[in-house]
């Protein structure tokens, strides 16, 4: 008879990828590079599909007992594989592709250098993050629960999606983006919701856009949720709420200027806090949001459309999900050790 072998189970991980968006000859030789050079087993090759965006791809990775999946693609993607990892000890790993990359931005990781991401997924080191669950409603009654990691939207937030042209996009990125706003500032609806956030009492108000983020940071640097941190437990909520051409030039004003250069220094802190709160932005808190529509809307999670919904429900799922960082790496959230010591 055979004595077992005590020699240890190769490591294994596993790349969901979109062909579409990635360059699979360039990934197939540099993950192949790093599987020798850091003794794992062959990684585990899996396409998204229009039908199935990585779902089902991330679900048979998990149950292949790989020990991390990499998300090659856009926010979509990513999206999808984060959404199937919910729960799970398998760790996920970014290799962003696209124009968006929201997560990446806002966990500070460097977005250029495809091998660097690679390296990351096969040394990096671990650290739980919350998940956002929206619950939608749709008009017809029927319900769909989904996952997101940045920020959940109605009111332009969509609009601006459903108005991007697409091949200017792929040209232009996320300069495609002002464009769509222009576009989506032309529709004057407001939108009349009521809602109710953790346990507090019903309330109601008339918006033009309504954010729930995860996540604080936008493309273009733009520093939305200032107070949003990836992993506090807690949702962060901006409703939008202009009067007109100098309504949004406070909204602006608010976000480019105090959030994207006060809020960096001590002095600009200072400053900040002896200016009054503007009426057309406010902020909220909380763990549980539901809101109500007064007439059907268009919903996005991640950048990606939803279709209309006359109602939704975000809740946190405190630390659901393992995201793999180089290791040693720092959050901006996170507090500098001497302020933890003092």
């Amino acid at each position: 008879m055979t004595a077992p072998s005590d020699a240890p189970k190769s490591r294994r991980a596993a790349i969901v990828f979109n062909p579409i968006k990635v360059d699979e000859q360039r990934l197939r030789t540099a993950i192949a590079a790093a599987e020798a050079e850091h003794g794992w087993g062959e990684t585990l090759w899996l396409e998204t599909s229009v039908e199935d965006p990585g779902q089902g791809p991330t679900r048979q990775a998990v149950a292949e007992g790989v020990e991390v999946v990499i998300a090659a693609g856009g926010d979509g993607t990513v999206r999808a594989v984060a959404e199937a990892l919910r729960g799970t000890d398998t760790a996920l790993a970014l290799l962003p592709s696209g124009t968006g990359n929201l997560l990446a931005r806002n966990l500070d990781l460097n977005l250029a250098h495809v091998e660097g991401s690679i390296e990351t997924a096969f040394t990096g080191e671990d650290r739980k993050i919350d998940l956002g669950v929206a619950r939608l409603e749709r008009e017809d009654g029927s319900r769909e629960e989904h996952a997101f990691l940045v920020m959940a939207g109605i009111g332009i937030d969509a609009q601006m999606v459903v108005n991007t042209n697409a091949e200017l996009k792929k040209k232009v990125g996320w300069i495609a983006y002002v464009d769509a706003i222009v576009r989506s500032l032309r529709d004057r609806d407001r939108l009349r919701i009521r809602y109710e956030l953790d346990d507090g009492p019903a309330g109601s108000m008339s918006v033009h856009t309504l954010l729930v983020g995860n996540c604080g940071s936008l493309p273009g640097n733009i520093l939305l949720l200032p107070e949003a941190a990836v992993d506090d437990g807690d949702f962060d909520i901006v409703a939008l709420r202009p009067e007109g051409f100098f309504g949004w030039l406070q909204i602006w004003t608010k976000i480019v200027w105090e959030n994207g250069v006060l809020r960096r220094s001590q002095a600009g802190r200072k400053l900040m806090s002896l200016t009054k709160e503007v009426r057309t932005l406010r902020y909220l808190k909380g763990k549980q949001f539901t809101v109500r529509i007064e007439k059907p809307d268009e919903f996005e999670l991640d950048g990606d459309l939803f279709g209309e919904v006359v109602a939704f429900r975000t809740t946190v799922d405190p630390l659901a999900l393992e995201v793999r960082l180089p290791a040693g790496h720092r959050l901006s959230t996170d507090q500098p050790e001497s302020a933890v010591r003092a």
